[in-house]
């Protein structure tokens, strides 16, 4: 069985050890729940480096009041075997206390992106992010993070982050994947009910219009924008 470690010292040292010895290290971080898209981006990491370290943290600092922490599903010995099951090499699964010790008042803010779309409703949500990404990429060091593009803009919130803070990391980014009928394969998703999956795909649907009008060769922003809000 893969080694699931909760320490913070002693995973810095495993992935010290391999760096120095000219292995390619490599981070997917979750929150575990974990479904197809994430295991795609662990497929995509093993492809890429030599040594995959899958975090599972259910981080706190990015959940706003009357969100879902308390009941975000949490199922940590399904997901390390998963992970397990596809040759990654160590789960990094630390706890709040170790993560976020007492006292603790340092956060890492990304300006502008996070201001927009997601984060203009859920103000704190991208300072979560970003604090406990720079953690672990302080802890792990690694040489690749594989961050999904489902969440397009954490991921751009994160790329702005490595980019600034002079952070050598190359950060690859997973493609989405999708249920039979186009929708995102989301944690959340078993939230919806049922007329609300069936309304969830039109996000799907006006974002294939619009690609279809660039592919024809439109140009025109406004063009492609009247077609989205149309579907």
């Amino acid at each position: 069985m893969i080694e699931v470690i909760t320490d913070i010292n002693k995973m810095s040292r495993i992935c010290e050890d391999k760096r120095q010895k000219g292995i390619k290290v490599g981070l997917v971080p979750t929150m575990g729940a974990l479904h197809e898209g994430h295991l795609s981006l662990i497929r995509y990491a093993l492809k890429k480096t030599d040594f995959v370290v899958v975090s599972i943290y259910v981080n706190p600092a990015q959940f706003g009041t009357d969100e879902d922490f308390e009941k975000y599903q949490r199922d940590l010995e399904c997901d390390v075997r998963l992970v397990d099951s596809l040759g990654a090499h160590v789960v990094f699964a630390p706890s709040d206390r170790i993560m976020y010790q007492e006292g603790y008042s340092t956060y890492v803010t990304v300006e502008s992106l996070t201001a927009v779309l997601c984060g203009r409703s859920r103000p704190t949500h991208f300072r979560g992010v970003t604090t406990v990404v720079a953690k672990l990429f302080n802890i792990v060091r690694p040489n690749v993070a594989v961050v999904g593009q489902k969440d397009a803009q954490q991921l751009s919130v994160i790329k702005r982050m490595a980019r600034d803070l002079n952070m050598n990391i190359e950060i690859d980014a997973g493609p989405t994947v999708r249920e039979s009928d186009g929708l995102a394969i989301s944690s959340r998703n078993k939230y919806l009910n049922k007329e609300e999956r069936e309304k969830a795909t039109v996000l799907y649907r006006s974002l294939k219009a619009a690609r279809e009008l660039i592919n024809t060769g439109v140009t025109s922003s406004e063009q492609i924008i009247r077609k989205v809000r149309k579907v």
